[in-house]
C-alpha cells in the first residue's frame, strides 16, 4: 500500500496559507474503497470466525471496566469511517488523548468541554432537523448509498464526563438530552452514533437511552449488574455476564443486536502506530487541495 504522505494540519485553520499536499514524483495516490454501508470488520467470535457489523442505520454503545478494551473497539469504528469519503467525523473525548489521533481527520474534535460538546450536539441536531425536511419535501423516508449529502459518525469516548462529571445538573441532562435525540432520530438520515463509557450504571446510561442502541458491546465489567446495564435486563439470569471475562483478555466481550442474543466476540485491536499511519492517510485523503499539473514541483513546495 502506497504510504500516505505527512500533511501540514494547518490546512484545517487557514487553507489559503498552505501549499498543496501531493504525492512524491513516481507515486499514485490510492483513494479509499471503503463506504459506512460496507459492515466494519469487528474481530472474531469464540470459534474464530471474522465478525461484521452493519453500522448504517444503526448505532453502537459500548460499555466496561477501565482497561477492558472498549476505547480500542471505539477506534475500530472511528478507523472505518475515517476510511470512507462519504463520512464526516465528529469526535467528542473527555480525555482528548483516546480519539485525540484522528483530530486533523475529523471535522469537529471537543475535548474536556461540556459547553463545546453541547454546542456540537446543538448543530447536529439542526443538520438532523434539516435533513428530514429534506427527505419530506422529496417523499422519502431515508437516505441512502451517494445520497445528496454523506453521513456523519458521532463518536463519544466516555459518556460519563459529559453527562455526570463536569458541568452542572443542568448542563449534564442536556447532554443526555441532546444525545438521547441523535440516538433516536439520527439514523435515516445518516447519523450514526458510536459512544463508549467506562461506568455503566444506570445513571450514566439509563435504560431510556441504552435501548435506542441496536448494537451493543459489553467489555469486561466489575460486577453483573453493569454487565445487565449494557446488554439489558435478564441476560445475566440467562447465563450472559461480562463479569465472567477474564481481566487479562482486553478486547473481548459480548456483542448483541436488537432482538438477538449475546455473542462472545475479540475485538480487533489498532495500535498506536496503526491508528497514526490511518489518521494520517484520512487527513490526505480528504484535503481540501487538488493536485497540480507538475506533482514534483507542488510536492517540492509543500515539503
Amino acid at each position: 500500500m502506497v504510504s500516505a504522505p505527512t500533511l501540514n494540519p494547518a490546512w484545517k485553520r487557514d487553507s489559503v496559507m498552505s501549499p498543496p499536499v501531493v504525492p512524491p514524483a513516481g507515486r499514485v495516490p490510492v483513494g479509499p474503497m471503503l463506504s459506512i454501508f460496507d459492515p466494519i470488520y469487528l474481530g472474531i467470535d469464540e470459534f474464530g470466525h471474522p465478525v461484521y457489523l452493519p453500522m448504517i442505520y444503526r448505532n453502537i454503545l459500548i460499555g466496561g471496566e477501565p482497561g477492558s478494551g472498549k476505547s480500542s473497539l471505539l477506534n475500530t469504528v472511528v478507523g472505518h469511517g475515517a476510511m470512507c469519503p462519504d463520512v464526516r467525523l465528529c469526535l467528542l473525548d473527555g480525555k482528548q488523548v483516546e480519539l485525540g489521533l484522528w483530530e486533523d481527520a475529523a471535522d469537529v474534535f471537543v475535548g474536556p468541554d461540556i459547553d463545546r460538546a453541547i454546542a456540537t450536539l446543538k448543530r447536529l441536531q439542526t443538520v438532523m432537523d434539516n435533513r428530514y425536511a429534506y427527505l419530506r419535501a422529496r417523499r422519502r423516508r431515508k437516505i441512502g448509498p451517494n445520497d445528496v449529502f454523506g453521513q456523519i459518525l458521532l463518536a463519544c469516548d466516555e459518556i460519563a464526563y459529559f453527562s455526570a462529571t463536569v458541568g452542572d445538573k443542568k448542563t449534564q441532562e442536556e447532554f443526555s438530552a441532546l444525545l438521547r435525540d441523535i440516538v433516536a432520530r439520527g439514523r435515516a438520515v445518516g447519523i450514526i452514533v458510536a459512544a463508549a463509557t467506562q461506568r455503566p450504571s444506570s445513571d450514566i446510561i439509563p435504560p431510556s437511552l441504552r435501548d435506542l442502541f441496536a448494537w451493543r458491546f459489553a467489555g469486561r465489567t466489575t460486577n453483573d449488574v453493569s454487565s445487565d446495564i449494557v446488554l439489558g435486563h435478564g441476560w445475566y439470569a440467562r447465563g450472559f455476564s461480562a463479569n465472567t471475562i477474564d481481566p487479562n483478555n482486553q478486547g473481548e466481550g459480548y456483542l448483541i443486536a436488537e432482538g438477538g442474543t449475546p455473542m462472545r466476540v475479540k475485538a480487533a485491536y489498532l495500535t498506536d502506530e496503526d491508528i497514526i499511519r490511518l489518521a494520517d492517510y484520512a487527513t490526505w485523503i480528504r484535503r481540501p487541495t487538488t493536485i497540480p499539473d507538475n506533482p514534483t514541483t507542488g510536492w517540492e513546495r509543500a515539503a
